[in-house]
C-alpha cells in the first residue's frame, strides 16, 4: 500500500515538473523564431541575429554548473521557478517598446532566457531522479520518465518554431510577447504552490569547489555529451541550412519548416526510446558505447554519399532521418544514465555539471561549424561530426558495463 502511494505521489509531481517544463520549452522554441523573424524584417544582417543568442549559449555553460550547486542549496522546486519567472521576465523585456530594442538590449534579454532555459532544465531532468519510487521495476521507470520528459522537450520546442511565427502573422511582436509571458506567469504561480518545498536540497551544504565531479562514470558520461552535441551542431548550425538553400535551392521558408519538423520527430524518437530499447529493459554504458559507434557510420556515409556525386537532397534527407533515430537514442540513453548514476543528494550539482558539458559542447560546434563550412564545405562538417562521435564513443567504453541495479543503488526517493 505505501510502495502504491509513493508510486502515485511520485508521478503526480513528476507531471507537475513535465507540465511546467512544457509551457517553458513552447515559449524558449517561440522566443527564437521570434527574435529571429521579427529582426530580419527589420534589417538586421544574419550576423548581428546571430550575436543576439550569442549569451544565450554563452551563459548556458555557466548556469549549468552553478545552477546545480544553487539547486543542492535551496531546492530544485525554487531553482526551476526561477527559472520560470526569469523567462517571464525576458518575455517582457522584449515586449517593450521597439526603440528600446538594441542588439545590447536583446541580447542581454536573451541571456536572461538562456539562464531561465538551463535552470528549468537542469531542475525538471533533476527532479526526475528524486521522484523516481523505490522498487524492482525502478531503473526502467526512471529511464522511460526521463525518455519522455527529454522526448517530449525537443518536441516541444519545435512546435514552439511553428507557434512563434504563426503568432507573430497574428498578433505581432509586442502582444505574442506581453501574451506569453502573462500564461508562462500563471503557470509557474501554480507550481511554486505545486511542488514540495525542499525537493533536491543537500543534506550537507555543498561548497562551490564541488560543482566538479569527482565521480569517474559522471566525468566520462559528461565528457562523451560534449562530444555527442558536438557532433550534431558542427553541421547542423550553420552547414546544414546554407547548403539546403545554397546547393539544394530551397527557400527560407522550406528550410526553417523541415528542421523544425526534423526536431518534433526528434522528440517523439526520443521520447519513444525505451519502446525501442524493448520494454522493462534499462540501458548500461555498453549501450552507450554501442550506438555511439553506430552514430557514427551516418555522417561518415553522408559525406561519402556527396562525394561520389549522389542526389544531395536525397543523401540527406535518407542521412538525417538515420541520424535523427540513432542520436536521440544515443541522447536519450545519456540523459537516464546521468540520473542513474547519481544519487538524490548530488543529482542536482552532477546533472548541473552534465548540461554545461552539454552547453560547452553546442558552443563548439555552434563556431566550428561556421569555419568548417566556409572552408571545408558540408562534407567537412560531416567529417568532422563523425570524428566528434568516435570521440564520444571512445570515451563510452570509460562507461560502467553493468546495470545499476547490480551495484549498489543510489539514495531513496524523495
Amino acid at each position: 500500500m505505501a510502495t502504491e502511494q509513493n508510486t502515485t505521489l511520485g508521478f503526480r509531481i513528476y507531471l507537475i515538473i513535465t507540465l511546467a517544463y512544457w509551457a517553458f520549452t513552447l515559449t524558449d522554441g517561440a522566443i527564437h523564431m521570434l527574435v529571429v523573424l521579427h529582426f530580419h524584417n527589420l534589417g538586421f544582417s544574419p550576423l548581428a541575429i546571430a550575436f543576439l543568442f550569442l549569451f544565450y549559449e554563452i551563459f548556458g555553460i555557466i548556469t549549468n554548473g552553478v545552477g546545480g550547486w544553487i539547486a543542492s542549496r535551496i531546492g530544485l522546486n525554487r531553482t526551476m521557478v526561477i527559472g520560470g519567472f526569469l523567462q517571464v521576465f525576458a518575455l517582457g523585456m522584449l515586449a517593450m517598446d521597439p526603440s528600446w530594442l538594441s542588439v545590447v538590449y536583446v541580447m542581454t534579454a536573451m541571456a536572461l532566457s538562456g539562464i531561465a532555459k538551463d535552470l528549468n532544465k537542469m531542475s525538471a531532468k533533476a527532479g526526475v531522479r528524486l521522484v523516481t519510487p523505490k522498487g524492482a521495476d525502478a531503473e526502467s521507470r526512471l529511464f522511460k520518465w526521463a525518455a519522455i520528459l527529454t522526448g517530449s522537450k525537443n518536441t516541444l520546442k519545435g512546435a514552439g518554431f511553428f507557434l512563434g511565427a504563426l503568432l507573430l502573422q497574428v498578433l505581432g511582436f509586442q502582444t505574442t510577447l506581453a501574451a506569453m509571458s502573462g500564461t508562462l506567469c500563471v503557470v509557474y504561480l501554480i507550481t511554486w504552490w505545486a511542488l514540495p518545498g525542499s525537493m533536491g536540497m543537500s543534506k550537507t551544504r555543498a561548497k562551490i569547489t564541488q560543482i566538479f565531479s569527482n565521480s569517474r562514470e559522471i566525468n566520462a558520461l559528461s565528457a562523451a555529451r560534449f562530444f555527442l552535441f558536438g557532433s550534431r551542431d558542427v553541421w547542423f548550425v550553420v552547414g546544414l541550412p546554407v547548403f539546403l538553400q545554397s546547393v539544394v535551392g530551397w527557400n527560407h521558408v522550406s528550410v526553417g519548416s523541415f528542421l523544425a519538423l526534423w526536431v518534433v520527430c526528434y522528440g517523439f524518437v526520443q521520447a519513444g526510446a525505451p519502446l525501442l530499447l524493448r520494454g522493462r529493459w534499462h540501458p548500461t554504458g555498453v549501450t552507450a558505447r554501442n550506438v555511439a559507434f553506430l552514430l557514427a557510420a551516418l555522417p561518415a556515409g553522408i559525406a561519402l554519399a556527396l562525394t561520389l556525386g549522389y542526389d544531395p537532397a536525397l543523401s540527406l534527407m535518407i542521412g538525417l532521418a538515420a541520424f535523427g533515430v540513432v542520436f536521440a537514442i544515443n541522447s536519450s540513453v545519456h540523459s537516464y544514465l546521468i540520473l542513474s548514476y547519481s544519487d538524490n543528494d548530488k543529482v542536482a550539482m552532477n546533472v548541473g555539471f552534465y548540461y554545461s558539458a552539454n552547453a560547452a559542447g553546442r558552443l563548439t560546434g555552434t563556431l566550428l561549424s561556421g569555419w568548417a563550412f566556409q572552408t571545408q564545405g558540408l562534407t567537412g562538417c560531416l567529417w568532422w561530426s563523425t570524428g566528434l562521435v568516435l570521440g564520444a564513443a571512445l570515451l563510452s567504453i570509460l562507461l560502467p558495463k553493468e546495470s545499476v541495479s547490480t551495484r549498489e543503488m543510489p539514495g531513496s526517493a524523495g
